[in-house]
């Protein structure tokens, strides 16, 4: 009799001591889980007259990161990434003007091109007074980046580089209507230029060349047809569509840059991308040796399914080889 007490007793302490673990583990992993929900903040500020939303995460006393967004996209490419990196660094992604939650001037009243954009972006980090960045750069993000990098060369602490091109042989095949309305604009060149502003083609960057097409959520592409379905914003786009041979005319001095300064390269690409290709990624090696270059088995929009990959290649790359 005593001894079933002394074991009723005993259960009955570890029932206990088990369910108090439990709830413990419980309210530790959801305060986890909280912590990570409530690190994104999503800010807006007047640079230059305009609104710029960005989205912000992580510790201002740790090293920064700056995501520059491509096209059709804005900030909210990089919606897995941020998460992925906010526990290690200070992540801030903007919308450029015309994009995303930023305002939207119609070009009468801001100058769309790829120089404004930069300019725009660069005053942006100032009003921050981010001091020294690396930057996340991927398609538009390229040539938006690449200016401030070269003005700026003091600003940067490395470039992680995703399917933004800085080489002629990158320049994929698919690109050939957007050069013939560059090079002589009229009627029929823009309606196949406008062809890139449809749903067709926003939904055929994020699938083709995918891995997994599965993995791609309708979300994405749908939130940026949304955008680019904003009345006005066809000129807006199409303007920056004209503007695009600027950056190929600026290539030469990019690559001046990475001999002169060498910052550090961390280049991840798409490999299937149509767009930009994977000659595109090697082609980076030409001026700076010592880049490092990942080719996933992804698309355009390799974020989309290769974020976990991604986040743990820049946190090795930034942790090893950044000082």
């Amino acid at each position: 009799m005593k001894t079933k007490l002394i074991m009723s007793v005993l259960t009955i302490m570890f029932l206990t001591c088990f369910k108090s673990y439990a709830k413990n583990s419980v309210e530790k992993k959801v305060a986890s889980q909280t912590t990570v929900y409530k690190a994104v903040e999503y800010k807006t500020i007047l640079v230059d007259s305009l609104k710029i939303f960005y989205r912000e995460a992580g510790e201002r006393t740790k090293p920064t990161i700056i995501l520059l967004h491509g096209f059709p996209s804005s900030s909210h490419m990089y919606r897995n990434l941020i998460n992925e990196l906010a526990s290690n660094y200070h992540v801030i992604a903007p919308d450029y003007p015309g994009y995303g939650q930023s305002s939207a001037p119609t070009p009468q009243q801001y100058q769309y091109t790829f120089d404004n954009l930069s300019i725009t972006m660069e005053h942006f980090i100032d009003k921050l007074k981010i001091k020294k960045t690396s930057l996340y750069i991927q398609d538009y993000g390229g040539p938006v980046g690449m200016r401030i990098a070269t003005r700026r060369p003091e600003l940067i602490r490395s470039l992680i580089i995703q399917n933004a091109n800085a080489y002629i042989e990158g320049l994929g095949e698919i690109l050939k209507p957007l050069t013939a309305y560059i090079e002589n604009q009229n009627a029929e060149t823009e309606k196949a230029a406008r062809f890139f502003l449809t749903v067709d083609a926003t939904k055929w960057q994020y699938i083709t060349g995918a891995e997994s097409p599965e993995k791609i959520a309708p979300d994405s592409y749908s939130i940026d047809q949304y955008y680019l379905d904003r009345e006005g914003n066809d000129v807006i786009q199409l303007a920056l569509f004209r503007d695009y041979g600027s950056n190929i005319a600026l290539y030469e001095k990019w690559h001046q840059y990475f001999t002169k300064y060498k910052p550090p390269i961390l280049i991840i690409w798409g490999k299937n991308d149509q767009f930009f290709t994977a000659s595109g990624a090697n082609a980076y090696k030409k001026d700076n040796p010592n880049a490092e270059i990942h080719l996933l088995n992804g698309g355009h929009f390799a974020l989309e399914e290769h974020h976990l990959e991604i986040s743990k290649l820049i946190i090795n790359f930034l942790s090893t080889k950044v000082k």
